[in-house]
Parts: structure tokens; C-alpha cells; sequence
């Protein structure tokens, strides 16, 4: 594809382009890191990025760069194609995608699906090998359905979704439209509820569902349960990554991001737009509120408020966890003071 091309593509995007520098119109065959691209592929740089002092050496062929006159003056002298936008890393996006533009599966359905015959599945979806779908469930229109995935009775999922190899969706579950559940989660399993007896634990029967809203998209791994009565319901666009835990009831708002490893326990509350990176833990009935950020590894056992950026374990304001950490090291040293003041001060 010509970076000309690719230019003209971009004008229509989000990212904002602003004006470029053609050069000499490569024709660029694929994209890669600045430090590693050759003549014949796309990066890009976003301003104060490390690796700008990279581009003296670079083979790169053609760059999106940031509204940066030192970065713009090194691609002009270097000869190297490249285009102004406001947001790099969101114009990459956009430009990989007609780099590499998706191939979409022949919309039929495979001759070793098995499909129940009050299940229902909606017109241009693609149905592959060994995909299981069971009574009483509908398949919208325009999706993906991948090698071994199970649907289980009553789930129903909107126009638009895909569905990755060996994802498993449990009875009552409802996808939005264009939803995406990678390879090997579950959504709707059990919930993990018991009650103490005098002979042991008791099974809580679970009954409730699990809604995934519009433009969900859950990680590679990951489990959403289902509660005994009521609702698990994830909030429109979230992103879910891999190996992320979310237990029985638990709700979040619109547009929240949650890294790998996440662990949300049963009851919490998550607000819109929150994000927890890598580990983070919430406990049972915890609320968390509008746009917080936990930082890797976070416990969270109360409240956080809205807007609240929290690290540590247990959760602390992340200025206040800064001087605590600082505060570390230099526990030796102050144990150490404290055992000398003792031994001088008469008893």
C-alpha cells in the first residue's frame, strides 16, 4: 500500500492528520517498531517517546509523528516520508488496519457444528467446525462463531459479536452487539457460592445471569460468573484482558479497562471509566468510583472515590504510597537509630 494511499485513509479517521510530507511514497508492505522497521514499513513516534533519539539511525520508511518541529526537521532531512496528526498511537491503530485489513470467514455454518433446532442463527453469521449451540439460544446477524465454541441453552447474543476458539458461554447469558470473547473464557459460569453447615458447605444454587452491554470485549482465559438471583453486568465498551477474574454480582460502568490478572471479588461496584492495571484485587462489596486507577498489584477493600488514583495493599492514595515506598529502605537505618537512642537513654 502506498503511503499516499494510506494518507487518504487516514483523513477519515480519528487521529486527527494534519499535513504530511510524502517524500518518496513508499510502498509500504507492513508496520514495525521504529528500531526495527526497514525501508518498506510504517512506525511512529508520539511526543517525548524514548525512542526519538532512534531516528538518526533508523531504516524506517514512512513515520507518523506528533506536532514535534525537532522530530518533523530529522524525517525532513533524512528524506523519510511522514504525516502530522494528533494522536501517533491511535493513527498506528487505524493505519494497521488497512495495512492488514481482516479477513472475515464465509458466512455459513460447518457440517460438525452442532446446532439445537430451537436455536436460532441470525443471517451472515459464520459458523465454524465443532461449534456447539444449544435451545432456546440466538446467534445475531454479521458474527463470528470459531472452531469449539459451546453455547449453552438460553444464551442469546446480539448482531455483530465473534466468539474465539473454545469460549464458553453458560445458560441466561446476553452479549450486546459487537461483543468479543477471546479464546478460552467463560462467561456465566457458576458463581462461587456456598453456605457453612454442620455438615459442610451447603451449594447456593446459581440462577442470575451475566450481561455483557455493547462493544464488551473479554481477555483470553478470563471468567465472568453469574450470581445466584440477579444480575453480573459489565458496562458498555470495557476491556477485559487476559486471565481477569469477576465474580458473582458484580457491576461495572461504561468504558472501564481492566488488566490481566484483575480479580474483582462478588458484590463490587465499579464505576465508569475505571482502570485496573495488572493484579489488582478488589474485595467483596467494594465500590469503586468514576474514573479511579489502581495501580499493579492494589488492594482494594473499601471505597475508592471518584477520580481517586490508589496503589498498595491495603489501597492508599498513590502520592501518600510514593513517600512510603521512599520510606522503605530506609527502615534498617531507622530500626537502627531507634535501637541506639534506647541504649543511651537512662532507664
Amino acid at each position: 500500500m502506498r503511503f499516499s494511499s494510506l494518507i487518504k485513509a487516514l483523513q477519515a479517521g480519528e487521529s486527527g492528520l494534519r499535513w504530511s510530507q510524502p517524500g518518496q511514497d513508499p510502498d509500504l508492505s507492513g508496520a514495525a517498531a521504529l528500531d526495527q522497521a526497514v525501508g518498506d514499513q510504517l512506525s511512529f513516534l508520539e511526543a517525548g517517546n524514548v525512542l526519538s533519539a532512534a531516528l538518526s539511525d533508523s531504516a524506517v520508511g514512512a513515520l507518523l509523528l506528533p506536532d514535534q518541529q525537532d522530530l518533523i526537521d530529522l524525517a525532513s532531512q533524512r528524506g523519510i516520508a511522514f504525516a502530522v496528526v494528533s494522536d501517533p498511537r491511535l493513527a498506528f491503530a487505524e493505519a494497521l488496519d488497512c495495512l492488514h485489513p481482516r479477513q472475515r470467514p464465509q458466512a455459513d455454518i460447518h457440517p460438525t457444528a452442532v446446532i439445537d433446532e430451537r436455536a436460532v442463527v441470525g443471517p451472515g453469521t459464520a459458523v465454524a467446525a465443532r461449534v456447539c449451540i444449544g435451545a432456546g439460544s440466538r446467534v445475531g446477524a454479521d458474527c463470528i462463531v470459531h472452531p469449539g465454541v459451546v453455547i449453552y441453552d438460553d444464551v442469546v447474543i446480539a448482531d455483530g459479536c465473534e466468539l474465539h476458539a473454545n469460549a464458553v458461554l453458560h445458560p441466561g447469558s446476553r452479549l450486546g452487539r459487537r461483543c468479543v470473547v477471546n479464546s478460552n473464557a467463560v462467561v456465566g459460569s457458576e458463581g462461587f457460592g456456598f453456605v457453612p453447615t454442620a455438615k459442610g458447605w451447603r451449594k447456593m444454587p446459581q440462577t442470575g445471569q451475566v450481561v455483557l452491554e455493547d462493544g464488551v470485549e473479554v481477555g483470553c482465559g478470563s471468567t465472568i460468573d453469574r450470581p445466584s438471583v440477579g444480575e453480573t453486568r459489565i458496562g458498555a465498551g470495557t476491556k477485559i484482558d487476559n486471565l481477569v477474574q469477576i465474580g458473582h454480582g458484580v457491576i461495572t460502568g461504561r468504558g472501564c479497562a481492566f488488566a490481566a490478572q484483575v480479580g474483582i471479588a462478588g458484590g463490587a461496584r465499579i464505576g465508569h471509566g475505571v482502570i485496573l492495571a495488572g493484579q489488582v484485587g478488589v474485595a467483596n462489596r467494594a465500590v469503586v468510583g468514576d474514573r479511579a486507577i489502581a495501580s499493579s498489584k492494589s488492594g482494594i477493600h473499601g471505597e475508592v472515590a471518584a477520580g481517586e488514583v490508589v496503589s498498595g495493599y491495603p489501597a492508599i492514595p498513590n502520592r501518600l504510597w510514593l513517600r512510603c515506598s521512599a520510606a522503605f529502605s530506609k527502615l534498617p537505618e531507622l530500626a537502627r537509630t531507634v535501637r541506639e537512642l534506647k541504649r543511651n537513654t537512662p532507664q
